[in-house]
């Protein structure tokens, strides 16, 4: 994993974790329910982020390598990852 990213990665991961202490402790508390709605939702963008720093991660190495190795089944192969993701997102993105 490229260092930087890494840092930034597991910097994420610490603050997710908080925010999951947080809203289990707002849970147990009886909080306002918007105010935990509120808190669930900077939980998704946080996740969000850390997910984008994995993702040019995996562009800046591994599909890199991929698809300047010379083979075309490892260019298939990451083209295939790539679809793939897509269209996860996609069917996250319309279900919401």
């Amino acid at each position: 994993m490229i260092d930087d990213i890494k840092r930034r990665a597991l910097h994420r991961s610490k603050i997710l974790q908080g925010q999951l202490k947080g809203i289990e402790k707002m849970i147990e508390n009886e909080d306002y329910c918007m105010d935990i709605i509120t808190q669930s939702l900077a939980i998704q963008k946080s996740l969000s982020s850390l997910n984008k720093l994995i993702l040019e991660n995996h562009l800046k190495t591994h599909i890199k390598e991929d698809f300047s190795s010379g083979s075309d089944k490892r260019r298939q192969h990451a083209t295939q990852e790539l679809l793939d993701l897509y269209e996860l997102t996609n069917i996250r993105a319309n279900n919401k």
